[in-house]
């Protein structure tokens, strides 16, 4: 059973996880359970009560992800080295712990608690400032040591000088370059040298074009300068390792001081992430008690928008340990009972309640039965899904135990459903827990009234304009309001009197008001007749007294069988002769209409095959042929005759063959 999903606490808790900036405090806020140590509760609700001031006061907090860092720190502690985008990294994380430990400086102003965290945090100032004064851009800077601003000075003046050599022989022998500029191959600065030209020109060739008509050689001259400007980037690689490691072997005597304040940013970010939710759902904070007394004023749903959301008055705990709420459908009660375990479960959570004031009881254990639960998987039905719940909730109830139970004994039979929510409700009032539970049943109302510690309450309902106002009532029993909301959605008054007469007896039925009744009184047969006598149908009738009247939807069609379809056989008879339309022509039946309505006519030069609707009698075969006329004289080829009269007088291997 998962208590906080059916409550909807999980929504809750991923609200407040996105509020939180550090992986860490994502983590334990998604693990987070409500306290058991009344010390350490009362705390939690202190932090998240200073953390709302702080913010509120300076803004939201300098605070960022320091999931990377984590690992970067523990790479240097390796001995490897840093990359200057780590090191980077580092300087951006110590930049924003400076800006935090400012941030928290100014909260001491206000003499806030949380302010003076600032002390725990160490900005290591001395490594933040070399790493920003050696690494800039994603790589050592030219001014990171002395050393290396020289060697690569001498790269500049290096590669200056084998360009310049370059072209001065490119300027000696302008008529045997291919083009009037040099160029850069596999690192190596080469003049565009004419194939046909290449042996006037000294040096290594070291590419050539597309065509194979321009050669790239390397100048003799300019090779001297290059092996020496590849000594200068070795040096160039080692200074710049040499700092690195420096850099990195600060990091690492780092790492403990820096672990330090990676565990104070995280439990900053996770108190100040309960004073954003705060914030943001516009909460307060609870009292808390241990005397098992719960009292919420105006309380909210914190999923349901302020706006829309009906404050809910609620108290228990004085003489009564457990409500019983009835009240309409749609009218609340779901809801109610939801918001007081969701703000109970917030407040021991160490998060403010979503309440103008509230004071709430410290509970041991947090148990709910809510929603149908069917699982075909698991073979239940509704009623077994709320029964296998519901002795759950007895098996761990105590008299230090949150209870809510929606919809107690439904889906079952109604007189043994009302047996078993009542034979709970004992139960659980034996155990002494605090419990809050929905229903419809009238007896388990009357076990309320009559139970010690057990008070009925109701959701309520306004019958004038047939709508829940959302408000509980303590101390009253409520009606479902049933007749009523359905006389509302349009059942008409007979059918609400039937119901009535069904469900209270027949004295029931004048205390009920029904709306647009103005033909209530009168009879379906008086109705009937003054309508006879306007001319109306029977539905127009009902209709002009008010009376909603059923409306005939569509209908099913059934497939007719084959002896109800049109006998089509003695429609058109052999021989007789037809006009075929679209086309106005004559032609001749040499094959009967078919079961599927289809005949074949023989037209000038062709037969075809026609549906009985395109087709029309023009002259029977009787008034144009003698009885015993033979159609195959019309109908077959001479050459098919011929070989039927043949297979008639003797043996033949001949095939009367027949047009498609």
């Amino acid at each position: 059973m998962n208590m906080e999903k059916q409550i909807e606490f999980d929504k809750i808790k991923e609200m407040w996880a996105n509020l939180a900036v550090t992986e860490w405090a994502q983590e334990k806020i998604r693990e987070v359970s409500f306290y058991l140590r009344e010390t350490e509760l009362r705390k939690q609700l202190r932090d998240t009560t200073d953390g709302r001031n702080l913010i509120e006061r300076l803004g939201t907090p300098p605070l960022q992800n320091l999931t990377e860092i984590k690992g970067i720190f523990m790479t240097a502690e390796k001995g490897d080295c840093l990359t200057p985008y780590q090191l980077e990294r580092v300087e951006t994380v110590l930049a924003m712990i400076r800006r935090l430990k400012d941030w928290l400086d100014r909260g001491k102003m206000y003499d806030n608690p949380l302010a003076y965290y600032e002390e725990n945090l160490d900005t290591l100032e001395e490594l933040r400032e070399e790493i920003g004064r050696q690494i800039r851009g994603g790589r050592v800077d030219d001014h990171a040591s002395r050393e290396l601003e020289q060697i690569r000075g001498r790269i500049i003046r290096c590669e200056e000088q084998m360009k310049q050599k370059a072209e001065q022989i490119m300027r000696s022998n302008k008529e045997s370059m291919a083009d009037s500029y040099c160029t850069l191959r596999n690192g190596r600065v080469c003049v565009p040298v004419k194939k046909e030209n290449k042996l006037k020109i000294a040096g290594s060739v070291i590419d050539k074009s597309a065509t194979g008509n321009t050669l790239f050689i390397e100048p003799a001259g300019v090779a001297k300068y290059y092996e020496e400007l590849q000594l200068l980037k070795i040096s160039e690689e080692d200074e710049v390792y040499r700092i690195l490691y420096t850099l990195t072997a600060m990091a690492a005597a780092s790492a403990d001081v820096m672990k330090e304040n990676i565990a104070m940013i995280e439990k900053l970010d996770f108190i100040l992430s309960k004073g954003k939710l705060s914030i943001d759902l516009d909460a307060a904070e609870p009292s808390i008690n241990t005397e098992r007394r719960i009292s919420l004023k105006d309380a909210r749903h914190p999923l349901m928008d302020k706006e829309i959301n009906v404050p809910l008055q609620f108290q228990i705990g004085e003489k009564v340990r457990g409500i019983i709420i009835t009240g309409p459908n749609t009218g609340g009660k779901t809801v109610a009972i939801k918001t007081v375990m969701l703000n109970c479960m917030m407040a021991q959570c160490g998060l403010h309640v979503t309440c103008k004031e509230a004071d709430i009881c410290m509970n041991s254990s947090y148990l709910c039965d809510i929603g149908d639960g069917q699982n075909i998987a698991e073979n239940l039905s509704t009623f077994s899904a709320h029964i296998k719940n519901a002795l759950e909730v007895l098996g761990e109830a105590d008299r230090e135990s949150l209870v809510i139970m929606d919809e107690l004994g439904s889906g079952t039979d109604p007189a043994e459903g009302m047996g078993i929510a009542i034979a709970i409700l004992e139960e659980l009032r034996k155990s002494g827990a605090i419990f809050l539970v929905t229903t419809h049943y009238p007896e388990v109302k009357e076990y309320a009234d009559q139970a010690q510690d057990v008070m009925n309450a109701r959701m309520a309902f306004d019958k004038e304009t047939l709508k829940p106002t959302y408000q509980m009532v303590l101390g009253e029993a409520g009606e479902s309001c049933a007749f009523y909301i359905a006389g509302r959605l349009g059942m008409p008054g007979e059918m609400l009197r039937v119901a009535i007469r069904a469900a209270y007896g027949k004295a029931a039925v004048d205390a009920y008001a029904f709306q647009g009744d103005g033909a209530a009184e009168d009879s379906v047969g008086e109705i009937a007749v003054r309508g006879s006598v306007a001319g109306d149908s029977a539905e127009e009738a009902f209709a002009k007294e008010g009376f909603a009247v059923k409306k005939t939807g569509g209908r099913i069609v059934k497939s007719r069988k084959a002896k109800d379809r049109a006998d089509f056989s003695e429609k058109y008879r052999l021989g007789d002769s037809v006009m075929v339309y679209p086309d106005r022509k004559i032609g001749i039946v040499c094959e009967p209409i078919n079961e599927k309505g289809v005949l074949r006519v023989q037209l000038p030069g062709k037969k075809i095959w026609i549906n009985h609707k395109r087709v029309k009698l023009h002259v029977a075969a009787e008034e144009l042929y003698p009885a015993d006329y033979d159609f195959s004289i019309i109908f077959e080829t001479v050459e098919n005759r011929k070989i039927r009269h043949d297979m008639e007088r003797k043996y033949t291997e001949e095939m009367v063959r027949y047009d498609e």
